[in-house]
């Protein structure tokens, strides 16, 4: 595309925002129509700077699309290597404090009271199968 169509279009493309930005001034007040009137100019902005005709020689070159495609490959191999590269410096007995993965005695549930257990541990008494129902009393919420 030429400059100068390029520049005819931007101009067209901001005098119809302004336009309408004009009618939402009137709608809605100064600072809905100032914040459409901002929008409106960067198209005139963007063809008065250049940045247009970069845009439409990215959009239609298949050649500089390949290039978008091979730095977008690039970023992605830098960051699964990256991530391989964490994995693979972190061992077992060096995690930082912050990792997902517990501690192995947190891991096994030693300690912990069985799932439906709505105290402590039984207390050991004398007698052990009278320890032994007061437990599954207790496992089943009833003592």
């Amino acid at each position: 595309m030429s400059d100068a169509a390029i520049f005819a279009i931007s101009l067209g493309v901001t005098l119809a925002g302004l336009v309408a930005s004009w009618g939402v001034y009137r709608r809605r007040g100064a600072a809905s129509g100032a914040r459409g009137a901002a929008l409106s100019l960067i198209p005139l902005a963007a063809a008065m700077t250049g940045v247009t005709k970069f845009f439409t020689d990215l959009v239609f070159s298949p050649v500089k699309w390949a290039g978008v495609a091979v730095a977008g490959l690039a970023v992605v191999l830098y960051l699964a290597s990256g991530a391989a590269l964490s994995r693979r410096s972190v061992t077992e007995g060096e995690r930082p404090e912050g990792s997902r993965k517990a501690p192995k005695e947190r891991r096994t549930g030693a300690g912990k009271a069985p799932k439906g257990a709505v105290g402590g541990p039984a207390p050991t008494a004398g007698d052990p199968d009278l320890a032994e129902i007061e437990d599954i009393l207790r496992n089943r919420g009833i003592k």
